[in-house]
Parts: C-alpha cells; sequence; structure tokens
C-alpha cells in the first residue's frame, strides 16, 4: 500500500507540474484522423504499391489512444499507443518534437490518453510506426493501471505475458481497468455485440417486430424463479422486477401481431454461479400460428446464422469440446431418457421414491420439492452432463411446464423442449397453451405448490387468463439465455466473463 501511495503522490504531482506549464490534463476534445488499424493497414498498402515517400515515409495521420509501453533511449523514446483496435507504436525524436515538448514526455505515464500526429515509417525491427510531430495529452492517469510484464526467455526467446490482474474478483470489480489492460476481452464484447446483432437481423428478416414490455410489473411470471421486490411509492403498490417477459409477449399475440420478440433484462432473486447472475440478458420470441416443432426449425436456423455472421464457421471450441452445429440436432425425451438412467419409468415412481433417489445422489433442497421439481433435479443430475453436442429435451411433464399445451398424444407431457449445448440448457420453447380453462387450473396447481413451500412456483394471473379468454392464435414461443450462448461462442468459462458489469458481493 505504501508503494501504491508514493505512485499516486507522484502522479498528482506530475499533474500539478503540468498544470504549472500551462498544459491542460484533461483536454475537452481531440478528433484522430484514423485508428491504429487503419494507420497500419494505409502504410502497408503504400508499401506494397511502391507509393511510399522519399525516406520510406507514408501519409501523416493522427491517432489517440492510452500509453500502455514505454521505452527511454535518451534522446529518443518508443511507445506504443492503444485504441479500440489494437495499438501502434509511437517514435519521439528530441530533434523532431523540440527540446520543451520532449521534456514533457517526462511528466507522462503509463496509462495517459495522448493524440500523436506524423507520417508513418517501418523501423529496422521491421514494426509499421508513427514517428511523432507532435503530441497532446488529452487525460493524466492519476492512478496506475495493472499492466502486465513481458518476459524474454533466454534459452528460447520466446516473450511471456505475466498479467498484472489475475485475480477474477477483482478483475469483474474493476471492469474498467479490466478492459484497459485487457484487449481480448475487449473482442469478446465486440463479439458479444455481434451476436446481438445477428440475432436482431435473423428475426427481423423473419417477420418478426421488436418490442418492449414492462420492467416493473404488479404481477410476476413467465417462469419458475423467485423475484427481486420493490415499492412504487405513489402508487403504495409492490412492484416486481420481471422474471420473464413471456406473459406481456403473449398479451400481445391476443392483440393482433403475430410475430414478436424483446431482447430485454431480466432478473432473478437466486445465487451467483458459473452459468447464473441475478441480471441476465434474455431474447424471447412468440409467432402465431406455429407450434415447438417449428420453433425447434427455427432454432437451428437462428444458430447457423449466427455463427456463419459472426465466426463464418458452424464448429466452435468451447472448453475441452469442439461443438459442430450442423443441423438436425438430436432430440431425446426428457422421461424416456431419465428413466432410463433410474431403470424405471418415471410415471411410475411416487414422489417419495424419487425423493430417495435423489438423496442417493446428494442433491440439495429436496424437503419442499415436489414430484415435477424432483423430476428436473434428477435430469440434471443424471442426464445433462451427457449433452455436449447441439440436443433437443422434449416432451416435459406437464408439472414443469405450467404455460406449455398439453402433448397431443399423451396427456401426461407438454409439448416443449429445451435445447442444451455443452452441458448447459440455453434456449427453452414450448407449444404455447392458449386454453384459458386449462391455463387456470395449471396456475391454480401451481398456486397449491407454493402454498405448499415452493416459493418458485408460479402465481395466479387473472389479467392473463382473461386475455387468453379474448383469444390466443395457436403459437410457438422460445426464451434463449443471450449471455450463456454468448459464453461458448467466445469460449468464456463464466456468465460473469461474458457480461461487464456482473452483481458481485459487497467489498471487504
Amino acid at each position: 500500500m505504501d508503494d501504491l501511495n508514493q505512485v499516486l503522490r507522484v502522479r498528482r504531482e506530475k499533474l500539478d507540474a503540468l498544470r504549472k506549464r500551462g498544459i491542460e490534463p484533461f483536454a475537452h476534445s481531440y478528433v484522430p484522423s484514423h485508428r491504429s488499424s487503419e494507420v497500419i493497414t494505409s502504410f502497408e498498402a503504400l508499401e506494397d504499391r511502391g507509393r511510399l515517400a522519399e525516406g520510406g515515409e507514408g501519409d501523416r495521420s493522427s491517432i489517440a489512444g492510452r500509453i500502455v509501453s514505454w521505452r527511454d533511449h535518451g534522446k529518443s523514446h518508443f511507445a506504443h499507443v492503444a485504441d479500440v483496435d489494437g495499438s501502434i507504436q509511437i517514435y519521439f525524436k528530441k530533434t523532431t518534437i523540440g527540446d520543451e515538448r520532449f521534456e514533457e514526455l517526462g511528466l507522462l505515464d503509463l496509462g495517459d490518453w495522448i493524440g500523436v500526429e506524423g507520417p508513418t515509417f517501418r523501423t529496422r525491427t521491421g514494426e509499421v510506426t508513427i514517428r511523432a510531430k507532435s503530441y497532446t495529452l488529452l487525460t493524466k492517469s492519476l492512478r496506475p493501471l495493472p499492466f502486465g510484464k513481458v518476459e524474454e526467455n533466454a534459452e528460447t526467446g520466446e516473450w511471456t505475458e505475466h498479467s498484472g490482474f489475475a485475480d477474477p474478483e477483482t478483475r469483474y470489480r474493476q471492469r474498467y481497468a479490466d478492459l484497459a489492460v485487457h484487449p481480448d476481452l475487449r473482442k469478446v464484447f465486440g463479439t458479444r455485440s455481434k451476436i446481438i446483432g445477428a440475432l436482431r437481423s435473423f428475426l427481423d428478416s423473419e417477420g418478426f417486430l421488436e418490442v418492449e414490455t414492462p420492467v416493473l410489473q404488479p404481477l410476476y411470471g413467465g417462469a419458475s424463479a423467485k423475484p427481486f421486490v420493490t415499492q412504487h411509492e405513489a402508487l403504495g403498490l409492490t412492484m416486481y422486477l420481471r422474471i420473464a417477459d413471456e406473459l406481456y409477449l403473449k398479451r400481445l399475440l391476443v392483440g393482433g401481431l403475430d410475430r414478436v420478440y424483446e431482447i430485454s433484462k431480466d432478473f432473478r432473486n437466486e445465487g451467483l454461479s458459473r452459468v447464473h447472475n441475478p441480471e441476465f440478458t434474455m431474447l424471447e420470441w412468440y409467432q402465431a400460428f406455429s407450434d415447438y416443432n417449428d420453433q425447434m426449425a427455427l432454432v437451428e436456423r437462428m444458430v447457423g446464422h449466427v455463427l456463419d455472421e459472426v465466426l463464418n464457421e458452424r464448429e466452435v471450441r468451447y472448453g475441452r469440446d469442439v461443438i459442430s452445429f450442423e443441423p438436425p440436432f438430436p432430440r431425446i425425451p426428457l422421461v424416456g431418457s431419465l428413466s432410463d438412467a433410474l431403470g424405471a419409468d418415471v410415471f411410475d415412481l411416487e414422489e417419495q421414491e424419487l425423493r430417495e433417489k435423489a438423496k442417493v445422489l446428494g442433491l440439495p433442497e429436496l424437503d419442499t420439492a415436489g414430484w415435477g421439481k424432483l423430476i428436473d433435479k434428477l435430469f440434471s443430475a443424471l442426464i445433462e452432463p451427457d449433452l455436449v453436442q447441439p440436443t433437443f429435451v422434449i416432451d416435459y411433464p406437464k408439472e414443469l411446464s405450467p404455460l406449455a399445451k398439453e402433448h397431443r398424444s399423451d396427456p401426461r407431457l407438454t409439448e416443449r423442449f429445451e435445447l442444451y449445448i455443452g452441458r448447459v440448457e440455453m434456449f427453452n420453447g414450448f407449444s404455447e397453451l392458449n386454453d384459458p380453462l386449462d391455463q387456470r387450473a395449471r396456475f391454480e396447481a401451481q398456486a397449491g405448490l407454493r402454498e405448499a413451500g415452493d416459493d418458485e412456483a408460479q402465481q395466479i394471473d387473472d389479467d392473463y387468463v382473461r386475455a387468453l379468454e379474448y383469444g390466443m392464435p395457436p403459437t410457438g414461443g422460445v426464451g434463449m439465455g443471450v449471455d450463456r450462448f454468448v459464453m461458448m461462442i467466445t469460449d468464456q468459462p463464466s456468465i460473469r466473463d461474458v457480461i461487464l458489469f456482473p452483481i458481485l458481493r459487497p467489498e471487504e
């Protein structure tokens, strides 16, 4: 801490020295002519065409970025300046910028933002470099960034970079510094943006209308989860942050919008894990006159479109696995696969028998779990770990699916699927229940589970039932966990690695 305090003190002293020289350390604006990658590409194009000026110089340009390296050579200095595209080397020479401006370089530090203008050239080591004719301090950094150290192996000549910011918790908490020192992380979030853009463009091309539904809701629903609770002071009303968009989106189909989608922030008051963050991004869409078979085909097309647009290939590495997305994806029945794993038809097993089997496996939170939730827990323990390649798990028991339509060939089941990829559920789709009488009965069954202690069971939504009474057309709907999908595409081990500002425990 003393060392840090000394560094902070020195940087404040440099700040004061800059102001005494009449240099504003926090500029109002700067307009660079190019980004670093554009400067390098332009120089190489001139080089290839033999169009460089005398002395091998390219066009003059200006860039703006953060100083990320510095090498002092007496009457000259080399630095690297990083912007959103990458970094470029800068050459400062005393005879070029003048004695006074060269002396003022001593008041700069790693992490400072500067603008630099000058022609490009290639150094004797082969690196495209800007020969600084002028520079402008844009922002003085008063706290040192945790840049890593680069060391050369004397025997092999290979360079190894050691991160100066390795603790994951600190990286998540100080994401601003994390992004500043890890260019690969900036690429992850660039890819995330491209994925969301590709999802949106696919649905737009399929004739879907993007809509917005309430985040604050007087009654939460659409999923089995605990909500965050808040208070509307003016109305004296308890309200909830939405846990899903489903019930509002389906109201729109009642109103005659036949294809709708929303990319939204949803909130579930649950614990933190590798694949759970209480605030997360969800994509949900609903299509009139379709069923869950149509939606499985749509999901296959969507995933292919995103991979083509973002990666230009349909195979990704996710952890230790190589995952192929060539359709069609396999389909396995939930009840059949779990019955095989248990050695008995799950419909022949009573709740207590399921609970005993779950206890043998050491599964948690069993006392208040009903028959359906026990099925879900056993499936997660016995089947999910083998679902590496994209696999549709289909035909869920009614107890697990209060909003899904009864299966047309087995009344014990619903027409529901979940798509698992890399052992994680990423898509959840139904043939949507549109019978208001059946829906009310399902809600009432969920209310019974709540009374028995299941605080994640759904509530009775009278207004939603009223909407169904006006008539909702046959509909297929899907919810997609966007963060989990980004994890897979970018090969990140935790959901917190693809959320810019994840929920964290209080800082000690």
